[in-house]
């Protein structure tokens, strides 16, 4: 049947873009997890809707991957087929009324720097965010008082009865790292964003001042899978953590970053396991010190 499987897969999407018992380490920024049984590298929105269906078909379990700037992958891997969207579904189409239809698997800093070259403003917030378009979506990113629903117009999406609809940004019900498409599981393929015209210098101006912010704050030169915990209602998951006198607290490889609070780093040879056994007794201190329930925006494959 496994065969069956993956001759199913090969012939949606060519041998070249299945690889099999891949490590998942290589494909996440925290550079954690096991292998994965398949990986594949669709580049169309038809080709996404075949793997989703024969996958369905042969009852293996599928999960939709973007830039692998926000999870944690098992130390055991991934039993099933990792569908990766990256640069090849990653086409930015700009429009007349100042208006860019971006595929998911494309990265925020790409569509940043090309939004900036015809002189649009609004995405800059979003262009140091190490993630895809689609991650974004799903989440509702956020940084430096911008997020993706002040500018998102619309998401196309595959939704689990293999439908391909179009969701307005109402629709799309955008809070606090959440949507409806995580509610529901739904895929993005596509997402169109409204900008406004502005001055490419100044908008290059101010990228560039963004990206010091979060070179001088955050512990880029370690690898990370960004900020490890939902900010709780009236604090801030970093400040209670260094308060605590969390910060350079270690499990194995993974630590508490010194720079800041709010990360956990791979000091070089963290497992999963180790970032799973930090992250609970950080959690666990906070409530004991604090009363405060941290919750984990680092989603757990």
């Amino acid at each position: 049947m496994e065969s069956v499987f993956v001759d199913e897969v090969k012939a949606i999407v060519g041998e070249d873009r299945l690889l099999l018992d891949e490590p998942m380490k290589l494909h996440t920024t925290f550079r954690i997890g096991g292998n994965a049984d398949y990986f594949v590298k669709p580049e169309s929105i038809e080709e996404i809707k075949a793997l989703t269906e024969c996958a369905k078909r042969h009852g293996i379990a599928y999960y939709v991957l973007g830039n692998g700037s926000n999870m944690l992958i098992s130390d055991e891997g991934y039993r099933g087929m990792i569908i990766r969207l990256g640069e090849e579904f990653s086409d930015i189409t700009m429009q007349d009324n100042d208006m860019i239809s971006v595929q998911a698997g494309a990265k925020l800093s790409r569509i940043g720097n090309e939004a900036a070259a015809k002189g649009l403003t609004g995405f800059e917030f979003a262009s140091g965010i190490p993630g895809t378009v689609g991650g974004a979506v799903v989440m509702n990113a956020g940084a430096y008082g911008g997020e993706i629903k002040d500018i998102i117009v619309s998401a196309t999406v595959l939704t689990q009865e293999g439908n391909v609809v179009t969701l307005s940004n109402d629709e799309l019900e955008l809070g606090y790292r959440t949507s409806i498409i995580q509610k529901k599981g739904y895929i993005v393929l596509l997402a169109v964003f409204k900008l406004e015209k502005g001055d490419e210098a100044q908008i290059r101006s101010r990228m560039k001042e963004l990206a010091e912010k979060r070179r001088e704050k955050q512990p880029l030169e370690y690898p990370s899978a960004g900020s490890t915990f939902k900010r709780p209602e009236g604090f801030f998951a970093g400040k209670l953590i260094a308060d605590a006198g969390l910060k350079g607290f270690k499990v194995g490889g993974a630590q508490v970053s010194e720079k800041h609070a709010g990360f956990v780093i791979n000091t070089g040879s963290a497992t999963a396991c180790d970032v799973i056994e930090l992250t609970d007794e950080v959690k666990r201190k906070i409530k004991q010190i604090y009363g405060v329930e941290l919750e984990l925006e680092v989603k757990k494959i």
